[in-house]
């Protein structure tokens, strides 16, 4: 492993193990929204809502009804559940009463039509109920677009849906000129189709309660207002409601748990200590470059030179004035050292004579040298005499005479 990258396992485990110490203490779980959510159990986050309000009637011939007599009375049940903080649905009942005018040309036996007012510009007033199911499917809008935050007071609610009616209306029969009997309200058209749209304006006044604004249009198809008694006609129809909710356990959603590491006191000493081992790190980085990228030195192995070494001319053994002044001074170096033996090898080349003539020389030649050095007060235990049959020298048989000789080196 390279020193940087054990120096910098170390400098992360220190600083790793000082953190994990002190968030080992403070960790804590806490639920957050922003994680996203775990949907609820089905039996949870019901409600019931109970509403009245009033609407006004839109179609074009109505119109020419006087508008403030136009608003008539609606309620509503409902029974709902959210399915998580955005999507809910609702069924429930819805009655309405509409008000307009008909132009029929023989009133005689129209439903809805108040044979006890006056005409308005030869046209007659009319009144019919609604009632029936509807459902709605609910969009929450605060929570989509600002996200789910409980005990948030006002909510914005987009919902659509569809219902079927049945309508009912008063009905009068005549009996002669100018006289007729009332019958009472009876049903005119089974299973009229509605669609619907509109705003809840929520607010929440304690965890179980909420007061709402819901403003609803709607369209519907059962209208008579035209001459020919023509039926299937689709009006419109824009109400406002005042309603409250009752909200049932459990109410609030589920987030998911996620640990809290809250940040150390003082950062500033970790921080100091790790910038100090990144500018560790880069000089060992460095320099281990700086090793890398060096030429490799070969290694110089230095043989020991022999203390001295005597040649000798071709078949002789015996040493010539030279050689016994040099042996005299490397007596000396000797007797210098007491401790040290040496080793005294007789050579002889192997390009001449024969292996017994060598021999002889090898022999002789190292003992020639042995008695010299004694002769010179070296002590005998210091010296110890071997022959090589090898050559001393491997340059080929030119250099043959600088293998006659004897060398004398240190021992080992």
């Amino acid at each position: 492993m390279k020193k940087s990258t054990f120096l910098a396992l170390v400098c992360a485990l220190f600083i790793g193990q000082s953190v994990m110490a002190q968030d080992a203490k403070e960790i804590t779980y806490v639920e957050d929204p922003s994680q996203g959510y775990l949907f609820n159990k089905f039996s949870d986050n019901w409600f019931v809502t109970a509403e009245g309000g009033a609407g006004v009637y839109l179609s074009p011939n109505d119109s020419g009804r006087d508008f403030l007599d136009r608003w008539s009375p609606a309620a509503s049940v409902y029974v709902g559940k959210w399915f998580s903080p955005i999507i809910g649905l609702r069924l429930g009942v819805n009655w309405l009463q509409t008000k307009g005018l008909a132009n029929v040309s023989d009133p005689t036996g129209a439903p809805g039509i108040e044979w006890d007012e006056n005409t308005i510009d030869g046209e007659y007033k009319q009144k019919f109920n609604h009632v029936g199911p509807v459902f709605d499917v609910m969009l929450n809008l605060t929570n989509w677009w600002c996200g789910y935050k409980p005990g948030r007071i006002y909510n914005c609610i987009f919902y659509a849906g569809a219902g079927d009616y049945w309508t009912f209306a008063k009905k009068y029969e005549q009996v002669s000129a100018n006289v007729f009997d009332k019958d009472g309200w009876e049903e005119i058209n089974d299973r009229v189709l509605t669609f619907r749209a509109g705003l809840i304006n929520s607010f929440n006044v304690s965890k179980q309660v909420q007061l709402s604004l819901d403003l609803r249009f709607s369209g519907i198809d059962n209208h008579v207002d035209e001459d020919g008694l023509r039926w299937n006609k689709t009006s419109y129809d824009l109400q406002a409601y005042l309603g409250v909710t009752y909200l049932f356990k459990k109410r609030e959603w589920n987030a998911p748990i996620v640990p809290v590491c809250p940040e150390p006191e003082n950062c500033d000493a970790i921080l100091a200590r790790l910038q100090a081992a990144d500018a560790k790190i880069a000089e060992l980085e460095q320099q281990l470059k700086a090793c890398l990228e060096r030429p490799v030195e070969k290694e110089i192995i230095e043989e020991k030179a022999p203390l001295a070494t005597i040649y000798y001319p071709i078949n002789v053994s015996k040493l010539t004035r030279k050689d016994i002044n040099v042996l005299t001074a490397v007596a000396e170096v000797m007797k210098d050292n007491p401790d040290q033996k040496y080793v005294l090898t007789g050579w002889a080349d192997n390009y001449t004579g024969n292996d017994q003539i060598n021999t002889r020389l090898r022999k002789n030649r190292a003992a020639g040298v042995e008695k010299q050095l004694i002769k010179c007060g070296v002590p005998a235990s210091q010296l110890e005499t071997t022959i090589n049959h090898n050559n001393l020298v491997d340059l080929g048989e030119k250099y043959q005479a600088l293998g006659r000789a004897v060398t004398i080196e240190e021992a080992e």
